[in-house]
């Protein structure tokens, strides 16, 4: 602050010398102009300004204009001569003085939000299960998370990520160059869950003295929006703490400049600072990605209830409209469009990585709107079935995998991101069309059952990062950069949503073998890492402690072992950071930006 005070005295005291040269400027050159012979000086004048009318009289106006304006100004600059030192000395101070309101004023923080209503918060504590040996699990889960956050409040405070084995702060290019404590806005809410209360206010703290979004950090779009602002806005929904939903807003404002493209589709990349935002040079042909610009839905219907601000709302719809209109390859939506011409890139379709979450959006934009967004819902059942129809395939095994289209060509591979769709069919089979509740139930455990495979198969009994099913392997990794595991937590994601619908009790034992495996196999001292191949016995670690195995994995493993009342399905969506969001009962209430929910 002290040196911005001192470069504005400068820049007045500039002002005041570069204002008297000006003066002096003025004075030769209007003088000159003056002493010409009349006819030399208007002629130049009467052909240049005088081309509407060459009447005396209005010449003779814009002489006198000229005059008036040169004596006025050398009358300002003999004045400014005149003055003494001091006085010249308290008008820089005036003028500084009003440069410091000026400041003040536009640092005083955002403008209060409107008063709205706190929609319905339920089941956010408790849940204790009733069973000993599940509480026990539970409480193990427990544990777990507090050797993550602790390792992390000890060795990577304030930075994004932690190297458990180094000890020390990590980062990705995902956050830019900034260390925006992403792990403990990612990890807030579930140590509010957890009933890590101390833990949460440590948290809470440095948001309020250190979270500062004014940096000159290019960041990634969508993960700032499902880590960041949905963490954020879970954690003021289920703390009621203001500076969450403050914090929110103030970084929903500097994503705003990425949707500044001739389509309205979103730039992958941002700069806090600037709003110049870019795509991935890997994409396609300058292309942003599916997952990513369709994974806003949630947050942005959010931001716009809490402010008022329809901007939010009617961005995201914009993608909506625009996609709706665009022809889909055999009902399929390629993983990449181009955000200057509206074009599909290269016809890659995914319901794993570049994919996944938009289809998860449709689903859950229903869900959170109380079921009244019915084109979410016929969007995704309309995605859903061109995705069983071409990508959906058994395995001679008899494993139900989910391939990847390519150019006209079914790749028979699984990545592990895939293995939250089995969540997704048994969420979305209550209101599925044609009565196919039951046959969307039954494909979820398909699913779950082939990645509790891709698990099984290996030593460490922990999922690679993809898996085949052809030349007779079946849900096994092929090549090396394709057998790490890196604490993801998809495929317990799954798990939870099986056991809530249908209480199964495999998916406990499931969920707790994969527990007892990152227990014993990715736990450190220094916190938790991932592994570089789960094939072998003697694993090497990478080093890395994500902030989504503290938001999700260790969320999902929680919530398996506790009873259902606790974050009921009814009143909460979890966004694809499993960052719960609560339903909005809007009944007739439309949200700024809206049009009237067609029912």
């Amino acid at each position: 602050a002290t040196r911005n005070c001192q470069l504005a005295t400068l820049r007045l005291s500039e002002k005041f010398i570069l204002l008297l040269i000006l003066s002096a400027f003025i004075t030769l050159c209007f003088g000159a102009f003056f002493f010409l012979p009349d006819n030399s000086k208007w002629s130049y004048m009467d052909r240049e300004v005088m081309t509407s009318t060459d009447t005396g009289k209005d010449q003779q106006l814009l002489r006198d204009k000229i005059r008036a304006d040169h004596e006025r100004a050398l009358q300002e600059a003999k004045e400014k001569l005149r003055k003494s030192r001091e006085e010249l000395q308290a008008e820089i101070q005036t003028e500084k003085n009003k440069v410091m309101e000026d400041l003040k004023k536009t640092n005083a923080g955002p403008k209060p939000l409107p008063p709205v209503p706190m929609p319905r918060v339920v089941g956010i504590n408790d849940g204790e299960p009733p069973e000993p040996d599940v509480k026990e699990k539970r409480d193990k889960i427990r544990e777990m998370m507090k050797h993550a956050w602790d390792s992390y409040r000890q060795y990577g405070w304030g930075y994004n990520e932690l190297k458990p084995l180094a000890k020390k702060g990590h980062s990705t290019n995902i956050f830019g160059n900034s260390q925006l404590g992403a792990t403990i806005v990612d990890a807030l809410d579930t140590l509010y869950i957890m009933g890590l209360h101390e833990e949460f206010k440590d948290g809470q703290e440095w948001i309020e003295q250190n979270l500062d979004f004014s940096v000159n950090a290019e960041v990634s779009v969508f993960e700032v929006n499902i880590r960041f602002i949905g963490g954020l806005l879970a954690a003021y929904y289920l703390s009621g703490q203001e500076v969450f939903k403050l914090k929110a807003v103030q970084l929903a404002e500097k994503l705003l400049p990425a949707f500044n493209t001739p389509t309205g589709i979103p730039w992958a990349m941002v700069n806090l600072k600037s709003g110049v935002g870019r795509n991935w040079g890997w994409a396609s042909a300058g292309s942003s990605i599916l997952a990513e610009f369709g994974t806003l839905h949630m947050e942005f219907v959010h931001l716009t209830y809490l402010t008022g601000n329809p901007a939010y709302y009617q961005k995201v719809m914009h993608i909506r409209k625009l996609l709706a209109k665009m022809d889909r390859p055999n009902g399929l939506y390629p993983n990449y469009l181009n955000p200057r011409t509206g074009r599909w890139g290269q016809h890659h379709t995914s319901v794993g990585g570049l994919g996944d979450s938009f289809y998860e959006y449709l689903l859950k934009a229903w869900l959170m709107s109380d079921k009244t967004d019915t084109e979410a819902r016929k969007t995704y059942d309309d995605a859903i079935e061109a995705i069983e129809r071409h990508l959906i395939r058994k395995s001679n095994g008899g494993l139900t995998f989910i391939g990847e289209w390519k150019n006209g060509h079914l790749e028979r591979k699984m990545g592990h991101l895939a293995c939250f769709a089995g969540g997704m069919f048994a969420l979305g089979a209550d209101g599925s069309p044609d009565d196919k509740a039951g046959h969307y139930l039954q494909l979820g455990a398909e699913i779950a059952h082939t990645c509790h495979e891709s698990y099984d198969r290996t030593v460490l009994k922990l999922g690679p990062e993809a898996f085949k099913f052809d030349s007779g392997l079946e849900a096994v990794a092929v090549r090396q950069n394709e057998k790490y595991y890196i604490l993801r937590p998809e495929v317990i994601e799954t798990y939870w949503y099986m056991w809530r619908f249908t209480h199964d009790p495999k998916y406990r034992q499931w969920g707790w073998e994969a527990a007892q495996a990152i227990d014993k196999y990715c736990r450190v001292s220094g916190g938790f890492s991932g592994v570089k191949d789960v094939y072998s016995s003697t694993p090497t670690y990478d080093d890395v402690q994500q902030s989504f195995f503290l938001a999700e994995t260790l969320k999902y493993l929680y919530l398996l072992f506790s009873s259902d009342d606790l974050m009921p399905l009814e009143s909460w969506v979890f966004n694809t950071e499993a960052h719960p969001l609560p339903v909005l009962h809007l009944g007739n209430i439309t949200l700024p930006g809206s049009e009237p929910a067609q029912r």
